[in-house]
């Protein structure tokens, strides 16, 4: 038994809309020995293992359900066990996970097995699924066991993964945030492996780090962290201080002992969790060494005058007390029966005690400190003490090292509350802990006393959502509210787009309307990630950490995802929904690749966009296996775009005052129009939109009728739509490899990035529709990957409309030999009746554009399908036909391709265009 492959999830996916890990497991030998099979001894010692398996439902629904499965008939397949398994191992670990789903892969190839269930933190999901395997093989008959050491301690294993998974796992207060986050509908992104959370997106963000937030002043936290200089700020007020000194060394802290008189404190200069604390002292002895336990942990220690009475937390959030909690130490109590290690066994029974935070309470720990404080109280673990006598393990009272939290916040004097309230004011927090000594909090410190120990600037919420006694209280809540006021925006709009063609020449097309409309748009495609306008980041950023780049940049306020089949395949969506989903169309590409054979199978992969929008989805009427995904969304409204005014669902739609955009023609040409309850909208010729070349290029007409429907249904107004469409063209600064067209050769080029049959077809389409005066010639290629079936589509899409045909191939070959794809290519071509004297075979992209170039004559048209598109255009635009390079000129990049476009319009564009497009192409050039 082993895994072949994972994949994490991180978003929605095929598989569910949360975080899910997909295993795929082979059982080899084991396909053989289902649970009933495998016997009593192997169910029994896993739900000995893990008790929690009895809890499950599985297809039953109830409990007891999963161990029902492994036990009736022939039980289930280990692959759904260890689904099961690595869910429990998460529970266990104190993560709230249930989903699971395990099936067949595959008729042809038994014992293979796709096993997905939910995680909540990404490493300790890994690690649970791996623990699963191993504790399933160490339950497995001798024979039968591949891989675990026969010597292993389960209970060390499930402790270590606790410990391991509680490392990764936000602590308690942090968790705490981002639920009372998630129940406001406040998103959240996690930053680092550690604390730091940013709460809400682009520039509407918040930041935590534990409990200390973005607002926090840093001065305020120095304060904090320095309890001298806390001490003397607040005794400056009248509040109630312990007095105190800082010491270097032993015979100081003896001597300052002395001086204060009484018992004293020993803590550390900047320590936090208790840790090195030692109270209530007064002898030589005990001051040295709680001198050297507090020098563990801070170069400089403080003494000062012990306080008697409890110890209590009292929080404040935004000036006002939020919570207040008790604390008692970790500690035993005796019966006169037992020894102190056997009551500690006892306590650590408790069902709500754990390792660190996994619960409610901490396991008390027999250590080196819990040693030393029964040895002042005269024990030892061996030590039986009387009958209610209370045992101390620890000098602090913090539930980390195993103490109990008593809410008290109902009992509080308004003067103790008022007190703590001007503590934390003094020292400037906005989140802060007060450590308040009293022997009883319901009376005023200034009748029976009492002082402030500390305040600190990241108090734990753990004491007062989850207390020991008493009441839990919401501490998290007043924190988010005091970050988003009621009313504030924490979200920007998401708008995704996905298909297998005109995705990023649709996602640029509205990243550009709602930047002219004066947003400031984060956009992700297949050429790098952009913010306002600008490149950060360069490769194909359409997958799940794109979309994270974007929504952690504080700058901006709207984003644009495009969203490719990659990414959903590896990883799932990066966000967990869209305010607008788009899916263009569904055609052949990258069939036969990662278990997607067929277009259906494709289309269930690109409707996840779909499936995760909220407000609306937009979808292409005209591509049947885009039009069903309208059964499998939940968005509020469905739009559907359509270049047919006649398309009887969309005329019913419309009639039904559904939203629609329609391509209709009229006396001036076509008309991109809007319609919406019952609104009829009449939006933008689309002769006036350059990226369609004065509408010939149907695709790119298609593209910014997708672009028009998702702006209008993101609240863009139709001024600012228009205004964005007539100002987008289809240069390579603006859109490279999308129908970038030169022109300042005696020939017209035109390139595009077109790398399967349909998009190649639409060029050829386009070509087949300029006026040209000469010759059509094309350079062709596929990618490596693709079947060889795919490339003889590509070759069929080409077929007869040109009169003469470069084969090439890409640099990567992905696979392939150096000329194996062009010779497939030409051989189609022949096949489809193409004259071999008109097909030339030149491998190498360069040379072959090179040789296309050499090729034409005035008047003709150029055709190039590019896969370096940066190194393509170049070439082309600094070609020369006696052999020489000339540099490129600030000019504009989208000439008129024939003497018919409106002269006033052509002039009109191309003074945006050289001026501005120009000037920073040259600026590109220069990196």
């Amino acid at each position: 038994m082993r895994i072949l492959n994972r994949n994490v999830y991180v978003g929605p996916s095929q598989y569910a809309r949360f975080p899910v890990i997909r295993l795929e497991l082979d059982l080899g030998a084991l396909e053989q020995w289902p649970t009933a099979k495998l016997g009593d001894a192997f169910i029994d010692g896993l739900l000995q293992a893990l008790p929690g398996l009895a809890e499950h439902g599985c297809s039953y629904r109830e409990p007891g359900g999963f161990v029902r499965r492994m036990r009736e008939g022939d039980g289930t397949w280990l692959g759904h066990v260890l689904e099961h398994v690595a869910i429990e191992l998460q529970n266990v670990a104190g993560e709230d996970v249930t989903f699971g789903k395990t099936r067949s892969i595959s008729d042809d190839r038994p014992g293979v097995y796709s096993v997905v269930y939910e995680y909540a933190q990404r490493e300790e999901g890994i690690a649970a699924g791996e623990l699963a395997l191993k504790l399933l093989d160490s339950l497995l008959p001798a024979e039968l066991r591949t891989a675990t050491d026969r010597a292993w301690n389960w209970e060390e294993e499930r402790d270590g993964f606790i410990r391991y998974a509680q490392r990764r796992a936000l602590g308690p207060s942090t968790a705490s945030l981002v639920r009372a986050a998630e129940e406001r509908g406040i998103p959240w992104l996690r930053l680092n492996e550690q604390s730091l959370v940013q709460l809400g997106h682009g520039k509407y963000q918040q930041r935590i780090q534990a409990t200390v937030t973005g607002r926090t002043p840093h001065i305020s936290v120095e304060l904090a962290s320095d309890k001298e200089e806390t001490n003397k700020i607040l005794a400056s007020l009248g509040l109630p201080v312990p007095r105190q000194e800082l010491v270097q060394n032993a015979d100081g802290a003896w001597r300052a002992a002395r001086r204060l008189g009484g018992t004293v404190v020993l803590k550390p200069y900047n320590g936090n969790h208790g840790r090195g604390i030692t109270i209530n002292i007064s002898e030589e002895d005990d001051v040295r060494a709680a001198f050297d336990a507090a020098r563990e942990h801070s170069r400089s220690v403080i003494v000062e005058t012990y306080l008697a009475g409890d110890d209590h937390r009292l929080l404040v959030v935004n000036g006002e007390l939020v919570a207040a909690t008790k604390r008692t130490p970790g500690h035993v109590v005796g019966d006169g029966q037992r020894t102190v290690a056997e009551l500690v066994e006892i306590v650590n029974g408790d069902p709500r005690r754990g390792i660190g935070h996994e619960k409610v309470l901490t396991k008390l720990q027999l250590d080196r400190e819990a040693e030393l404080m029964l040895e002042r109280a005269g024990h030892t673990t061996g030590s039986v003490p009387k009958d209610g006598e209370v045992v101390p393990l620890r000098s602090t009272a913090n539930l980390s090292t195993g103490g109990t939290a008593t809410d008290v916040t109902d009992i509080i004097h308004p003067d103790n509350r008022a007190m703590a309230e001007r503590a934390v004011r003094a020292i400037g927090l906005d989140v802060g802990g007060v450590d308040f000594l009293t022997t009883n909090i319901a009376e005023s410190y200034k009748t029976i006393g009492g002082g402030i120990c500390e305040v600190n600037a990241a108090p734990g919420f753990r004491m007062h959502i989850a207390p020991s006694e008493g009441t839990s209280r919401d501490a998290a809540g007043p924190v988010i509210d005091m970050l988003f006021p009621h009313g504030t925006p924490s979200r920007v709009p998401i708008a995704a787009v996905t298909g297998t063609n005109g995705k990023t020449t649709t996602a640029r097309m509205l990243a550009h309307i709602v930047k002219m409309a004066g947003y400031t748009p984060g956009l992700t495609t297949t050429d790098g990630v952009y913010i306002d306008g600008q490149r950060t980041v360069e490769g194909d950023m359409t997958g799940p950490v794109s979309a994270r780049m974007v929504l952690a940049d504080p700058q901006i306020d709207i984003a644009v995802l495009e969203t490719a089949r990659g990414g959903l395949l590896r990883a799932g969506m990066g966000v967990p929904e869209v305010d607008v989903g788009a899916v263009i169309n569904i055609a052949s590409d990258h069939l036969g690749l990662k278990g997607i054979d067929t277009l259906e199978q494709l289309a269930e992969i690109k409707r996840i966009v779909v499936e995760v929008a909220r407000e609306c989805a937009v979808l292409n009427a005209d591509d049947p296996n885009v039009l069903k995904m309208s059964g499998y969304t939940d968005a509020k409204v469905i739009c559907y775009v359509t270049m047919n005014p006649s398309h009887p669902l969309v005329r019913e739609h419309i009639r039904a005052g559904g939203r629609a955009c329609a391509l209709e023609a009229g006396v001036n040409g076509h008309m991109i129009t809007l319609y919406d309850k019952s609104s009829h909208i009449p939006l933008l010729w689309t002769h006036l939109i350059p990226a369609t070349l004065e509408g010939r290029a149907l695709h790119n007409v298609q593209n910014a009728m997708v672009a028009s429907a998702m702006a209008f249904s993101l609240g863009i107004k139709l001024d600012d739509i228009r205004h964005g469409l007539r100002t987008f063209d289809t240069t390579f600064f603006q859109a490279p490899g999308r129908m970038n067209v030169y022109g300042e050769h005696p020939f017209k080029v035109l390139m595009d990035y077109g790398h399967n049959a349909h998009a190649v077809g639409v060029m050829a389409d386009l070509a087949q529709r300029l006026d040209v005066g000469g010759r059509r010639i094309v350079v062709v290629a596929g990618p490596g990957d693709r079947r060889d079936e795919d490339l003889r589509e590509i070759a069929a899409a080409v077929a007869g409309r040109f009169d003469h045909y470069v084969c090439r191939r890409d640099d990567g070959l992905r696979g392939r030999d150096g000329d194996e794809v062009p010779r497939i290519i030409a051989k189609a071509l022949q096949a489809a009746g193409v004259d071999g004297d008109a097909i030339s075979i030149i491998p190498d992209e360069q040379q072959a554009v090179d040789a296309a170039l050499r090729m034409a004559l005035p008047g003709d048209l150029v055709l190039v399908f590019a896969d370096a598109l940066t190194r393509t255009w170049k070439q082309i635009i600094r070609f020369q036909p006696d052999g020489t390079t000339a540099a490129p000129q600030a000019r504009a990049e989208v000439p008129a391709l024939d003497a018919t476009l409106d002269e006033q319009l052509v002039a009109a564009m191309a003074g945006v265009v050289r001026d501005e497009r120009g000037l920073r192409f040259e600026r590109e050039e220069s990196d």
